[in-house]
């Protein structure tokens, strides 16, 4: 079996669009990923056009060769536009590599060490203004299944923040809380905001809701920072959505700057590099926790890591998304009422796509709103539930 050619897909998803890769073989097989990079998608496209000319006539099953080969002939390495078109390519070799063996991914990472996985919602809040309004839509996330909620509730905050903006922001947190009870696990999103004195003091204030972890406090771009900030924080630190590879992660673990990992399957390397970047959090006793706040496809692939491995904590994964969602693939996302995701146990990543819906959703440009006030608008009016109960 060869690799004849790459191609990439890409869905409007209101927010970004989705950057599906295809890899295509001479015996008709066809492994499938996700390259979705919010604001960049037309550079991990331009990216996987020229990974499918260097793959062209390979052995896709030969995967750990061809993607050490081709990091070792790289001038320009790492970085999110790299890494993303590079994690796709892997992915997409393991998805065809178990389609021809006729067996789920998991089962050439090891086998399965669980059949479900704990998951928390994001997105759960979008249109919330008011106190009230996020403590209702807390409730009513609870009660599709979830037992676990995250959220960025800083606004538009840049490095600092007042103490009254600070008392407004936090005035949701308060009443979620209050709404949800003691047994429900929060989960408070930084987005790398803050300075290190700001991020230490958002941390003490928001100890008393008993949050899981505070993630992402600083900027990802300084390891000092985050050690700093950890070193005085009363709740846990997670990072790691914006770390490309290995490299950036061996250090944050070797000097304990984190209490939770957060890689991305579809930025920091695909399936085989997260696996690594687990047994190296493992030696930490650091637990794995992966970003995972795309489409179908990184949902499938992360499931596929949590299968497998043993530090796997939590799986990040939106509560409602765009009403085509359940249009573009024959995705089956399995809820239980305990919070749990189960481990699907098709054929590769178990997915097929349908590739009339994609084309109804074309490329839409969606600028990033990290540090405006629409941050919290994360979906539409209409977004709805894309999840199954078991036995469904």
């Amino acid at each position: 079996m060869k690799i004849t050619h790459l191609d990439a897909l890409t869905v409007d998803f209101y927010r970004t669009n989705l950057i599906i890769v295809r890899l295509h073989t001479d015996e008709g097989l066809v492994g499938i990923a996700e390259a979705t990079l919010e604001g960049q998608e037309l550079a991990v496209q331009g990216a996987v056009a020229i990974l499918g000319e260097a793959v062209k006539g390979k052995d896709p099953t030969r995967i750990s060769q061809t993607i050490y080969e081709l990091q070792r002939n790289a001038y320009w390495r790492g970085g999110p536009v790299t890494m993303t078109a590079l994690s796709a390519l892997e992915m997409a070799m393991w998805d065809v590599t178990a389609r021809s063996l006729g067996v789920p991914v998991y089962a050439l990472l090891g086998g399965q060490t669980r059949d479900r996985v704990r998951a928390y919602a994001n997105g759960w809040y979008s249109g919330a203004v008011t106190p009230e309004d996020f403590a209702e839509a807390a409730l009513r996330t609870l009660a599709t299944g979830f037992r676990g909620l995250k959220w960025d509730p800083f606004e538009a905050a840049d490095l600092t923040v007042s103490d009254r903006d600070l008392d407004r922001m936090l005035e949701p947190v308060a009443a979620v809380r209050e709404a949800v009870g003691d047994d429900i696990e929060l989960f408070i999103e930084g987005h790398g905001r803050f300075d290190v004195p700001s991020a230490i003091k958002v941390a003490r204030r928001i100890e008393k809701f008993n949050p899981v972890f505070f993630e992402e406090p600083c900027p990802p771009d300084g390891i000092d920072a985050l050690m700093e900030i950890r070193s005085k924080s009363p709740v846990p630190i997670a990072a790691g959505e914006r770390w490309f590879g290995r490299r950036e992660f061996v250090p944050v673990l070797a000097r304990q700057a984190v209490d939770f990992i957060q890689p991305d399957v579809t930025h920091a390397g695909g399936l085989l590099e997260l696996s690594f970047i687990s047994a190296l959090a493992a030696t930490y006793y650091v637990p794995f926790a992966p970003h995972n706040p795309s489409g179908p496809l990184s949902t499938a692939a992360t499931l596929q890591l949590g299968a497998t491995l043993p530090n796997f904590r939590y799986l990040e994964i939106m509560a409602t998304d765009v009403p085509w969602r359940t249009e573009i693939s024959d995705e089956r996302v399995t809820l239980t009422d305990e919070g749990d995701i189960m481990i699907p146990d098709g054929v590769g990543f178990g997915i097929e796509l349908n590739l009339e819906a994609i084309a109804e959703h074309p490329y839409t440009p969606h600028p990033m709103r990290i540090f405006d006030d629409a941050v919290a608008d994360i979906r539409p009016d209409d977004a709805r539930s894309y999840f199954v109960k078991p036995g469904d």
